[in-house]
């Protein structure tokens, strides 16, 4: 497919919006067509789906029975929205994917060869090309999800922001294990830098994974 695929990920509070839409802009400078979307959600039904997990409404299901519905919401998603964009060419900026279902219902104890198989037959074979992993101390990002619930009308953290500081902390390291073992298409950023330096390095590693095809858009833009 002609297009390109950047996923984020990280935990609560890493910042990954801000930063996705920090890419996005610089993106469309080039003259690049960009789509930005989420997980769970970024498609009419994944969005039912969405709704039902973050709510709590999933939770009598156990772990399982959630990875299924993030399986199922992520098939309509890449169904419906990221393969279309990919095949049109697009620049498809995710935020979260399958490193998210890895982690969260892995730490929960669903065995992680169960969660491959699903996410095979999620993803149908669309994946990434550049993970960048935002990388925050779970107490920083969980305190600007405080901070953020005060002046965003969200109603307070959501079912898994509200889970217990060692389970943030059990994400966090999954997340980076999982960037090491998968290092070919993992970036790890610091995101407890400020937001600028932050910015800074993900363009960085962008322009860096994407060279030829940033550096032609940019000759084709001075000319």
């Amino acid at each position: 497919m002609p297009g390109h695929f950047i996923t984020f990920e990280g935990g609560e509070g890493a910042g990954k919006s801000t930063q996705i839409a920090h890419l996005k802009t610089y993106l469309e400078s080039l003259g690049k067509s960009v789509i930005v979307t989420r997980e769970p959600g970024g498609s009419p039904g994944a969005e039912k789906i969405r709704a039902m997990l973050l709510s709590g409404e999933a939770r009598d299901l156990g772990p399982r029975g959630e990875a299924m519905l993030f399986a199922a919401a992520r098939a309509d998603h890449v169904d419906s929205t990221i393969k279309p964009a990919l095949e049109r060419g697009d620049w498809v900026l995710c935020d979260r994917y399958a490193d998210s279902t890895r982690v969260y219902q892995g730490e929960a104890g669903v065995d992680l060869d169960y969660l491959k198989l699903l996410e095979t037959a999620a993803v149908a074979g669309v994946r990434p090309e550049m993970t960048i992993l935002i990388d925050v101390p779970p107490k920083v990002g969980l305190s600007r999800v405080a901070q953020r619930s005060q002046v965003d009308n969200s109603g307070g953290p959501d079912r898994f922001e509200g889970e217990a500081l060692n389970v943030h902390e059990r994400r966090r390291q999954m997340f980076l294990n999982l960037a090491l073992e998968e290092a070919y298409r993992f970036t790890i950023i610091d995101g407890s830098l400020d937001q600028e330096r932050v910015t800074k390095a993900v363009l960085d590693a962008v322009k860096q994974t994407f060279a030829d095809d940033l550096k032609e858009n940019a000759d084709g833009a001075q000319g």
